[in-house]
């Protein structure tokens, strides 16, 4: 009698938290489909739904979402006058209004670009800039590791504090989970600006798995900025024995661009640590007058709107003849999803470029249930073999280019912060171009339907796309 009492008083507490939990998520989600998917979840299948939606749910997300807009609010009203020298729209054969608006930045002119591919070179011109930097540098990767490629990162940090130059350093409480206290200690013993752990805001353990910082962003002395899919590890070097070679894509900033990147790293660190920056930085990067229109849009859960979303609807609805887009996770809203088969569909060349092996097994089957749909309306996908491609490009016609940290996944668009650095320029964008034309050789188009797919495959793709929310 006793275990059944038992028994029967577990099972109604596991429902009403079931039930609770199903109310907050009707509030809280971010899209429709998102709070369908919890509800339906959570009410089938407590006993599994509950420990996710812990660990994956929106907790107190509109007291998080004001807090972050007032840390914005904050900088931005801090910033100094712009310097910025802007373009003409009409020079640049897109209208640049609607990322303008999803950046909160307008096109600035005058910039430096350069295409960093693949780690060996990517790293090299950051440490570069590093060991050159004579003022400050900031720093900030999602993924930072105790390794080989970690500790030159760190030494580099260390010898840039000890030369007199001031170094603030961050990264992701969750993608650097196994970030050692010893590397902190090292960093904070030289004198480098670090977030304390038991004083920052937001999310504070791997229990809390949304809002993460996503951004890879290296800037020195304000005058050079790097940002791309490059976080910091071996791996990212090749050095992985299941997913090399490992294809990745930075871009490197000189120009008034970067104070844009800037002003978002301070935005950043004034979020975890209440510290304003802007007045520490310099903010006179000077424009060139033989360089090109560039803007930073960064994104996250902060954002009034769908700004993640937006910002590669914006892109894709664009483009005149050419979408080419290379993510390696692919788990797009609706929105975009029908943007890329419109586009399709009015007989412009989309091409999506996704790796064939996987280093997250859930996103990776979900995207096998969207192939279909969009392969029917023209869209070509493309499988990457040559290794794990990692990068987060888009090219739209010759006219514009991206490079960044946003995946084309749900995640990116509503759950982590993110930067992409948006390229108005023919030349650059040729280079992109010849750059995924390479990258396309690697590849083979992907032309077998759901239906013919191994059991493993057909079975599990639709089932991973009911998480499509949290991917």
């Amino acid at each position: 009698m006793f275990w059944i009492v038992i028994s029967t008083l577990a099972i109604v507490v596991m429902w009403t938290i079931a039930g609770l939990s199903a109310l907050s998520a009707a509030r809280t989600a971010r899209t429709p489909q998102g709070a369908m998917g919890w509800v339906v979840f959570l009410l089938a299948l407590p006993i599994v739904a509950i420990p996710a939606y812990m660990f994956f749910g929106h907790h107190r997300f509109k007291s998080y979402r004001n807090t972050r807009r007032k840390s914005q609010r904050l900088t931005q009203r801090l910033h100094p006058a712009e310097r910025e020298v802007n373009p003409d729209p009409d020079t640049l054969g897109i209208n640049p209004a609607p990322l303008e608006a999803v950046a909160g930045f307008r096109v600035s002119d005058g910039n430096r670009c350069q295409l960093l591919i693949n780690g060996a070179v990517a790293f090299e011109a950051m440490f570069t800039a590093m060991d050159a930097a004579q003022d400050y540098l900031l720093v900030q990767f999602y993924i930072v590791r105790d390794d080989a490629l970690g500790r030159q990162l760190r030494d580099r940090m260390i010898a840039a504090a000890q030369r007199g130059v001031t170094v603030w350093f961050m990264c992701d409480r969750v993608g650097s989970h196994a970030l050692p206290y010893a590397y902190s200690d090292a960093l904070a013993a030289a004198g480098v600006n670090l977030v304390d752990p038991a004083t920052r805001r937001g999310p504070k353990h791997r229990f809390q798995l949304n809002f993460r910082n996503h951004r890879k962003t290296l800037i020195a002395d304000g005058r050079v900025g790097f940002t791309g899919g490059l976080n910091i590890g071996v791996e990212y070097l090749g050095q992985d024995p299941v997913l090399t070679p490992w294809r990745d894509t930075n871009i490197r900033l000189e120009g008034p661009a970067v104070l844009q990147l800037q002003q978002v790293f301070a935005e950043d660190w004034h979020w975890l640590t209440e510290e304003p920056l802007l007045e520490l930085l310099d903010w006179n990067a000077a424009a060139d007058a033989d360089g090109v229109p560039v803007l930073v849009a960064a994104t996250g859960p902060g954002d009034n709107t769908e700004n993640g979303s937006m910002m590669f609807f914006s892109a894709i609805a664009a483009a005149r003849d050419r979408i080419w887009i290379a993510s390696p996770y692919f788990v797009p809203d609706l929105d975009v999803i029908a943007a890329l088969k419109n586009a399709a569909l009015r007989g412009l060349d989309v091409r999506v470029v996704v790796p064939d092996i996987a280093d997250h097994y859930a996103p990776w089957l979900a995207a096998f249930s969207y192939f279909d749909d969009l392969r029917d309306a023209g869209v070509t996908v493309l499988r990457y073999r040559d290794g794990f491609m990692h990068q987060k490009v888009i090219l739209i016609d010759e006219r514009l280019s991206g490079i960044g940290t946003a995946n084309l996944d749900n995640r990116s668009f509503r759950l982590n912060f993110e930067a992409m650095a948006f390229v108005f320029d023919e030349d650059f964008a040729r280079q992109v171009r010849t750059m995924l034309e390479d990258d396309i050789t690697r590849c083979t188009e992907h032309d077998t339907r759901l239906a013919d797919q191994k059991l493993a495959i057909r079975l599990g793709a639709p089932v991973a796309r009911l998480f499509a929310p949290l991917l």
